[in-house]
């Protein structure tokens, strides 16, 4: 059971627990890309040299060299980094190729990961001719260049939605308030990744295993935290708020307000709340959970939570 679980769950998710499978692009297609990228690129670079040489025509040898190299610094290495930082991963050549760039864990790149992936192309592709980015993808499993390894990108095809979870339930207030002043600083992609999957696919694995992977989740979060898990809360409850605190910090970093704000909900329920928002952790009403007494699933009394089943 366990073992036929964890194959289903072995893909990447987005944030909204919504697993992907991410299928790598080939070479071929890769190839493509990159060749409408580079023609467009120095066909752009070589506009502007001309109206650069133009218009220093006056200045001596050492000011046009200088010039020279800054055009080939913020047009043939810079701007793949800019397009590909405002396109979430999505260049020319990978539009026409139907091909774009995400993280890992399936999510959109940020300006470092297109930095690194920018900076290492100049040897990998530039100066190389391509032999170094094609030979680190034939040997990649997935077809990642050494630019790919070192920013934790992957260059997919499709991005398929196979299976979504109910969306993340605002915390009750006190245990959003234990897990809002939490450095989340030091957890890696790969824990994120492996909290996802599981609050995405709890709901269907047998409740012994639910509850030993969030517990081992939970104790993990505890140690690359320094804060122990609030005691009495269920270790599920616990990762579904902490999954919902980073998705709202990154919100708030891209300027999108919280969702409960922008709908008039109130956190954990009110005016436009979604009965599908109830998963892992979900939330009883007193109504529901018999006034205050035990909540279904052996839920703990007075605290709203119940663990995943």
């Amino acid at each position: 059971m366990a073992g036929r679980e964890a194959e289903t769950v072995s893909g990447p998710v987005t944030g909204e627990a919504v697993a992907l499978e991410l299928r790598p692009a080939k070479l071929l297609s890769r190839g493509a890309a990159v060749l409408i990228d580079l023609a467009v690129t120095w066909l752009v670079f070589l506009l502007v040299m001309v109206g650069v040489l133009v218009t220093t025509a006056s200045l001596d040898e050492a000011a046009v060299a200088a010039v020279s190299v800054a055009v080939f610094l913020l047009v043939p290495v810079g701007g793949p980094i800019a397009v590909e930082t405002l396109s979430h991963g999505r260049s020319l050549g990978k539009w026409a190729c139907g091909l774009w760039v995400v993280r890992e864990d399936g999510g959109p790149i940020r300006f470092r990961h297109a930095l690194v992936r920018g900076a290492m192309a100049v040897v990998e592709i530039l100066l190389t001719v391509g032999v170094v980015a094609c030979v680190a993808s034939l040997v990649s499993e997935r077809g990642r260049r050494v630019g790919d390894v070192f920013a934790g990108t992957l260059v997919v095809r499709e991005r398929i939605p196979v299976a979504r979870a109910p969306e993340l339930a605002a915390p009750e207030p006190w245990l959003a308030q234990q897990v809002n002043g939490l450095d989340l600083s030091s957890v890696p992609d790969s824990l994120w990744l492996a909290v996802r999957q599981y609050l995405g696919r709890a709901r269907q694995l047998d409740a012994q295993v639910a509850a030993g992977m969030a517990g081992r989740l939970a104790e993990e979060f505890a140690v690359r935290t320094g804060v122990p898990v609030p005691a009495g809360v269920p270790a599920g409850s616990y990762l579904a708020a902490v999954a919902y605190e980073r998705r709202e910090r990154e919100r708030r970093k891209a300027g999108v307000l919280p969702r409960d704000v922008a709908e008039g909900e109130v956190p954990g329920g009110g005016a436009g709340a979604v009965p599908e928002a109830r998963g892992v952790g979900e939330e009883i009403s007193p109504a529901e959970g018999g006034g205050g007494g035990e909540g279904r699933s052996g839920g703990q009394a007075g605290t709203g939570f119940v663990p995943p089943v």
